[in-house]
């Protein structure tokens, strides 16, 4: 009695959940996170950041290109400064990639947003599988061409919030808010250094708040519950920033080596690029294991399930069989012998 009374007494862990809901809630986010391949969604989610990157400079080449074409002057002062700070044989490669990039800007163009838009499609492509896969939401493939054009008007859409992030960063931060502060006159107030740094934190959080809370309540292939989404886009928004700080603090130690200069972005790029995809899907996970999220999750339907007669056929009579035939034989045997002692 007393070893299965010890059976069902739960274990420290299951007590601490049952005590700590909030630890029950992040154990619930690491299995779902776990259970729906987060990681495998992360890894495609890089990868094509990575491989949008080279597009993305391509059009910025081609922009520049028609910038510079139209203004000699900043052409030299670029020809200038690039032969006062890279001398010798790097300076005039750099000089000729710039006169090429000018020469040939309408077929960079052209070739980098094609490969730009394909990086795109394919990495919103993920994002919303991947964030649909979180909230435990079946994936209808449904019309190729239809589902491409949703993954792009998604990725418009992400542009547009995104530019009204950095369009609220520039606001809070940098020559705007200094050029405001001395327009109030308040140059000479006592921390006011601070404040700014204070209110562009503020700033920079609200707008990287509003572009996640956008993502995880409106990318997924189906409708969420808002208020869920936007507390897991402020959890996102604190740890995005936190990264933030944490690659600023890496580039200045590895940009000081020549070996750092040469691999230490592109390494950057690609763990800054990892662990922000799976913050986006471990908040979405936390938002989806609520448990208000929970009643709301789907069930699949059964199995359907398959009935198949069972037919049994034996060679011989078996051995019931056997022994009935063996009792009826006997039966008929005395009744045969009654009859036969009854005529005498």
């Amino acid at each position: 009695m007393a070893g299965a009374s010890d059976e069902k007494k739960p274990g420290f862990l299951d007590r601490q959940r049952a005590a700590h809901p909030w630890l029950d809630h992040t154990i619930r986010t690491g299995l779902r996170y776990q259970e729906h391949k987060g990681d495998y969604y992360a890894a495609g989610i890089t990868y094509f950041t990575v491989l949008a990157l080279v597009p993305i400079l391509m059009v910025a080449f081609s922009i520049a290109g028609f910038v510079l074409a139209g203004r000699p002057e900043m052409i030299e002062q670029i020809q200038d400064a690039i032969a006062e700070n890279i001398p010798g044989q790097l300076g005039d490669t750099v000089q000729s990639l710039i006169a090429s990039a000018i020469n040939s800007r309408g077929a960079v163009g052209v070739i980098g947003l094609l490969t730009a838009s394909y990086a795109g499609l394919g990495w919103m492509a993920n994002v919303r599988d991947g964030l649909t896969a979180m909230w435990d939401h079946p994936r209808d493939k449904g019309n190729f061409v239809v589902s491409k054009l949703r993954d792009g008007a998604s990725l418009l859409g992400l542009g547009l919030a995104m530019l009204v992030s950095l369009g609220l960063s520039a606001l809070s931060s940098g020559p705007i808010m200094s050029r405001l502060v001395t327009l109030l006159n308040m140059e000479n107030l006592l921390g006011i250094g601070v404040a700014l740094r204070i209110a562009a934190l503020v700033f920079a959080l609200g707008a990287t708040w509003a572009v996640f809370t956008w993502v995880i309540a409106r990318l997924p292939r189906e409708p969420v519950t808002f208020r869920s989404a936007a507390q897991a886009g402020l959890i996102a928004a604190i740890g995005f920033e936190v990264l933030k700080q944490a690659g600023s603090i890496y580039l200045e130690i590895v940009l000081n080596g020549p070996a750092g200069v040469a691999f230490g972005p592109i390494l950057g790029l690609l763990i800054f690029s990892n662990l922000t995809a799976k913050l986006l899907l471990l908040c979405t996970a936390w938002a989806a294991s609520k448990k208000e999220n929970l009643a709301l999750a789907h069930v699949p339907a059964p199995e359907s399930a398959t009935i198949t007669p069972r037919l049994e056929v034996h060679q011989g009579p078996g051995v019931r069989g056997s022994i009935a035939l063996l009792g009826a034989g006997i039966l008929g045997g005395a009744l045969l012998g009654s009859r036969r002692r009854a005529r005498r």
